[in-house]
């Protein structure tokens, strides 16, 4: 996996710089989401290195949840997409689109945040947290709310790599060492 990785990079940092300095980073995410999602597909992953499927077709199979897109930002999604698929790159375009998420995040200052609720969270309770996570991390926060019942009450928020663990099941868990020690 760290290999992908390693090959994406560069092409996503420079999509993202040319995308930034043009000023359409919001479109060439949408585009990359499509193109990552067709390049993940089953049937797509299946085709990959066919030796019976030319390049051409390749490309095509490729651009086609585009639809038919033109003018400048086409034309440049086409010439992505056939340099990915000249140089066998077409299996890194996951890998790519998430780079290049995390480049726009960053230049944004946004953070993905994953909260996971005992109970379903009405809209003034996410707002409500979504601000104090905000405040928090002097970021804009885009949340992604899970109900997992086991918590038994209260919420865990995942932001990065740090976690707040506010659940019932946490402080019980917690309460469950010490008393071990």
């Amino acid at each position: 996996m760290a290999e992908v990785a390693t090959v994406a990079r560069p092409y996503a940092e420079a999509l993202f710089s040319l995308a930034d300095g043009a000023g359409t980073l919001p479109q060439w995410s949408e585009t990359l989401g499509k193109l990552a999602q067709a390049a993940g597909s089953a049937e797509l992953q299946g085709l990959i290195g066919d030796p019976k499927l030319s390049n051409r077709q390749l490309i095509d199979l490729l651009l086609a949840p585009l639809g038919q897109t033109s003018g400048q930002a086409g034309d440049a999604a086409k010439a992505f997409v056939t340099m990915l698929v000249e140089n066998k790159r077409v299996a890194a375009l996951p890998s790519v689109q998430q780079i290049f998420e995390g480049l726009k995040d960053e230049r944004e200052g946004t953070v993905e945040t994953r909260i996971d609720s005992a109970f379903p969270l009405d809209d003034a309770q996410l707002s409500s947290l979504v601000a104090d996570l905000e405040k928090r991390f002097k970021r804009k926060v885009r949340a992604e709310v899970q109900v997992d019942p086991e918590l038994i009450g209260g919420v865990r928020v995942q932001v990065g790599d740090e976690v707040i663990d506010g659940t019932v099941r946490g402080r019980l868990a917690a309460m469950a060492v010490a008393l071990k020690n």
